[in-house]
């Protein structure tokens, strides 16, 4: 029986590449304050998520969850 996760972090981002198998880049924008100067800046890093039989395209929302390490670089899944 399989147990729903629902710990870890989620972020919403942009897939931006979608070429390997079973993995996906996803862009994820953060907007944040800059603790000097006050002003707001727009911080984005890509992660690779693991994405099951390549469902995902290019340029589609997702939302991404947290997981367990499925190899050197990933620890996302996608949820949508």
């Amino acid at each position: 029986m399989e147990k729903e996760n629902t710990s870890g972090k989620t972020f919403e981002g942009i897939v931006v590449k979608s070429a390997m198998k079973d993995t996906a880049t996803v862009k994820v924008e953060r907007y944040v304050k800059h603790p000097k100067y006050k002003k707001f800046m727009r911080l984005s890093k890509k992660f690779l998520v693991h994405d099951v039989g390549n469902t995902a395209q290019i340029g589609e929302k997702v939302t991404i969850r947290e997981t367990r390490p499925i190899s050197k670089r990933k620890r996302f899944v996608i949820v949508k």
